[in-house]
Parts: structure tokens; sequence; C-alpha cells
């Protein structure tokens, strides 16, 4: 696909830094070719370990498809993880070669990585670290030993990238972040990243070599790997790495000048522009009146509908939300206006879709159906009212936890259906409806399970509210709130004042809950909670004993 894709879009934009350099696919093939030869002198055989530990940039997707061409086996490594975490991976990994961030790098001793026999700074690729001189040497004359291997200019006849792999076969290890705080190597295989680069071609048949795409999720993390950047390789398109935290102003400002084909995004960047640009227009009295007659609510919503479309580009089909669970109310808004935006489902463990629905077939609260070639099944007598643990099976499900035998046996059932550890209930027609985490589920009184993100929901739509985590204290559920201390400013609210409208805000949601799940307190926290980077909450920092 890769051999294909760069023969054909020889001369087109690949990688671009936004607002920055750009790369056509013949630099990108240039570049891979001549890591191909630094790998060779490291004596890098197939099936070795290339660890990456960067912001997203475009050596980054250079770095990666050179490992992934050779036959070695890429280990992304999230540059939000502690120098401890990343010496770890590197270490467990049997990593040979380290590219790296300038950044990240100033954290880190080559003396706690000793397998490694080279460190490279990605930006340009200057070697930091090598245990040989010919290492050194070869960066040095890299361009002269190019020049060598092809005297005539390298052109597009001259990629070849053998296809020599078996579909079982491990194509890269991606380190979890999850909210459970204990990192394990997911090996994926090729059969797993096909699977799923052939479901974006199926699902999106309109990215091709015209296509945009900006890339805001940590290629690191599988979710933005695959549909940010690994698909739009496959057929050609241009992906442009934002290359900074990706703030709702940078987003929009990047969408309005690249307009993107297709946009991947996790619940939290669109739940903030509904929180800062349409609740409080929505709130006024007057809009408020205005919904309520029902010619006028429509055209009050379809001008909503347009202006978010303008926002977000006005060129692609859908917005695909996934990585953790959306707001219930921005859910119902955004269903009501017909905005294109469907949520789907999937773990790194399953590199990484696991269900999906066109927009146009979404349904309200649902992640989708199970995407092609995977199987779901919910684990409970009565799966369409009873929640059970949700299991999956197929073509894009991992091989493994990187030698951790005890937890891959523990992860599937005897019959090899792949333990998610999330909670959910299957409707008739096949839509999945995620209820939680089963390591989130707190057992209630007279044994009701509670799922703390579906009281989480209600929290969050409340004034002054910016998240919140639901834990159980002393055998009562307590509230930690992490308030909107912008708006509160804004609106003149003293410490005093906020602690007031919190209370109102307990009230108001406890009418909503059942009593065995009502809560019996709140705490203010001053700041934002940890997040893993697909930014969900690293609940196991805040349960309390």
């Amino acid at each position: 696909m890769f051999e294909k894709s760069f023969k054909s879009n020889w001369d087109h934009p690949a990688l671009s830094d936004y607002k920055g350099v750009t790369l056509h696919y013949r630099d990108v093939a240039r570049r891979i070719e001549k890591l191909h030869i630094v790998f060779e002198i490291c004596g890098l055989r197939k099936g070795d370990k290339i660890a990456i530990c960067s912001r997203n940039q475009v050596n980054w997707g250079v770095v990666f498809l050179a490992a992934l061409t050779y036959g070695a086996v890429p280990v992304p490594i999230l540059h939000e993880f502690k120098p401890g975490n990343v010496h770890h991976i590197v270490n467990h990994s049997d990593s040979r070669i380290l590219f790296v961030g300038d950044v990240m790098w100033e954290g880190l001793s080559e003396s706690e990585m000793p397998a490694l026999e080279a460190v490279i700074q990605i930006n340009d690729f200057t070697i930091l670290y090598a245990n040989r001189q010919d290492i050194i040497d070869t960066r040095e004359h890299l361009n002269e030993l190019f020049g060598r291997k092809y005297p005539k200019n390298f052109r597009a006849s001259d990629i070849s990238y053998e296809a020599e792999d078996s579909p079982e076969e491990l194509a890269m290890i991606n380190y979890t972040s999850g909210t459970s705080g204990f990192s394990k190597g997911v090996m994926i295989p090729y059969r797993a990243l096909i699977s799923n680069i052939l479901f974006a071609r199926e699902v999106e048949p309109q990215v091709d070599n015209t296509s945009n795409v900006v890339s805001m999720l940590p290629t690191a993390h599988m979710y933005g790997m695959m549909f940010e950047f690994l698909f739009e390789m496959t057929v050609g398109a241009h992906v442009h790495f934002l290359t900074r935290v990706p703030s709702p102003k940078i987003i929009m400002e990047a969408f309005a000048e690249i307009k993107p084909n297709i946009i991947i995004a996790v619940p939290l960047i669109i739940e903030k522009i509904y929180k800062k640009k349409l609740q409080p227009v929505l709130n006024k009295t007057g809009i408020r009146m205005l919904l309520r007659v029902p010619v006028i609510d429509q055209k009050v919503q379809k001008k909503i509908r347009e202006e978010l479309i303008k926002t977000f580009g006005g060129e692609f089909k859908e917005v695909i939300i996934g990585g953790a669970a959306f707001n219930k109310e921005a859910d119902e808004f955004f269903k009501r206006i017909g905005f294109p935006y469907t949520v789907g489902y999937g773990m790194t463990e399953c590199a990484p879709i696991i269900s999906y629905a066109s927009w146009e077939e979404a349904r309200l609260f649902s992640c989708g159906k199970a995407a092609p070639r995977m199987e779901i099944k919910i684990d409970s007598a009565d799966p369409e009212r009873v929640p059970g643990e949700i299991l999956v099976r197929g073509a894009n499900v991992m091989l493994g936890y990187y030698k951790k035998e005890e937890a891959t046996r523990e992860a599937f059932t005897d019959d090899g259906w792949f333990r998610t550890g999330d909670m959910g209930v299957m409707d008739a027609d096949g839509y999945l409806y995620i209820k939680g985490r089963s390591k989130s589920m707190i057992l209630g009184p007279s044994g009701q399970n509670i799922y703390p993100e579906e009281i989480e929901s209600i929290i969050n739509n409340m004034p002054y509210v910016v998240e919140s985590l639901v834990v159980e204290e002393g055998g009562q559920l307590i509230a930690l709130i992490y308030p909107d201390m912008e708006m509160a400013g804004a609106d003149h609210l003293d410490n005093g004042a906020i602690e007031a409208k919190m209370e109102e805000n307990i009230s108001a949601v406890n009418q909503d809950l059942p009593n065995y799940c009502k809560l019996s307190g709140y705490r203010i926290f001053p700041e934002e909670f940890e997040k893993t980077p697909k930014r969900s909450i690293k609940r196991y920092l805040y349960q309390i004993n």
C-alpha cells in the first residue's frame, strides 16, 4: 500500500507541520531510504525494535514509516510520559534505536537504556549517542552513501518495500496509557493495521490524494496514528500536524485555513466548543423562547448547524468522535440540529476500531455497530437490558501484551474473545451502548451497579463546572469538581459564591438520580484532573481508599 501510494503520489504534498515545513511524497520516500541505510549500518534485522518519542511532526511520520517499511517494529512512545516511563518502555521493548525530540531528550539518559545502539534527534537526525563510531560516520557521510546507492538520482521506480510479512506477524508495539494506570505493550499484527486501513477506506471513500487532514491527536496513540496518519498515507492525502497543544482556538484557526475533508476528534475538544460557543447563546432567555416555536426553532437550528459546519472548515463529510464518553447533552443537541457527527468506539488493543456507524445511521448515545471484520457480544444473560462486559473478536484484535503472558491470558476468554473491560448493552439491531469501565463501576448499597461516568455526564452540564469525578468514600458517593474559574471570574463570583453554586448543582443533579446513587457531597479541585493522551481522566490517581 505504501509503495503504491508513494509512487503514484510522488509530486503530491504528504506531511506538513502547521505553519511550517511541507514534505512531498518524494521527500518522505527519500528520507525513508536514507534511514534504511542507517538501520543497515546499525545491523538492524527484521523484527528489531525502533522507539520513537517526540511531539507530532513531519519526521515522526518519516521515522515510523521507515521502521515499518524496513521490516522493523516501531515502538511509539507518548511524549507526555515521564522520563522514568520512557526509560522503562525503551528497555522493556528491547528497542535498539531511539528517535527522540530535543525537549524529551533533556530529561533522558542513555546510561538508563543500556541496550540502545543509537539515540537520534528526530528534528534533523543528529546522532545524540552511538555505541559505535561507524554509526556516527554513517550519519556524517549519509548524503554521500545515498548518492553512491542511487547514482542516477532516487526515483519513484526505485521504491521497493518487500511484502514478505505474514498477517499474524508483529507489526508494532503500542504502550497503553490507560485510566487504570498500568502501561502495557500491545502487540499489533499486520492484519490489524491492514483491517483498520481497509475500514477507513470503506467508510471514508471520499478521502483521496486531493484531501487534507488536520492531525491534532498524538500520533503515538493508536486512534490518531491510524485515522490521522497511516490511512491517509496509503491514499495519498496531505496530513497537517498541529505540532502544538490543540486548544480550541488553534484548532478552529487550522480548520478555517486547511479545510479538512475528515475530522477525527476526542469528545473534550467538541464539548469545549459546545460549552464555550453554543451554550451561552442557547441559555439566553430570548433564544430559549424562540426554540419553543416549531417553525422558528427549525430556522434557528439550521443557522446553528451552518455556523458549526463553517467553524470546522466546511469541507468535511463527518466528524468522528472517539476515545472517551461523549457528553449526553452535547450529543442530544448535535443530533437534534442534524450536525454530521458520529461516535465510534475502539481500543489500542484493536488498533483501534471496534464499532462505528456513519452519521446518517448513528443512534443517540450509541457508538455504532461492529466494524467490518469484527464481532461484538455482551457477557450478560439479557444483553439488551442488563449491562455486561463487552467482548470482541476479529481481525483487529492484538496478539497479546509484550512479555506479559499472564496478562494476555487474562485478557481473553477460553473461547478466544477479547475482554474490553468496558460494560455495555446492545440493542436488537446490533447498536452498542457503553455504560462505563468495569473497573470504575461502584457497587450500590443493595448490590446495584453504579456507573460514575453517567453521573459525571450530568454534573458536567451544570453551570460553572469544567469536569468532575464521582468516587466512593466511606460507602457514599462524592463528586470531585474542577470549577470553571474563568466563567466565575467573568461573573464576579468569589469562592463563597462558587461554593453556593456547587451546592445548587449537587441538589439539581440529585433530583435526577435514583436514591441508591445520589451524591452525599462534593469537593472542589483547584486544577484540571490529570489525563491520558486521549483526554480520559486518570481515575486511579483520585481513588479514595
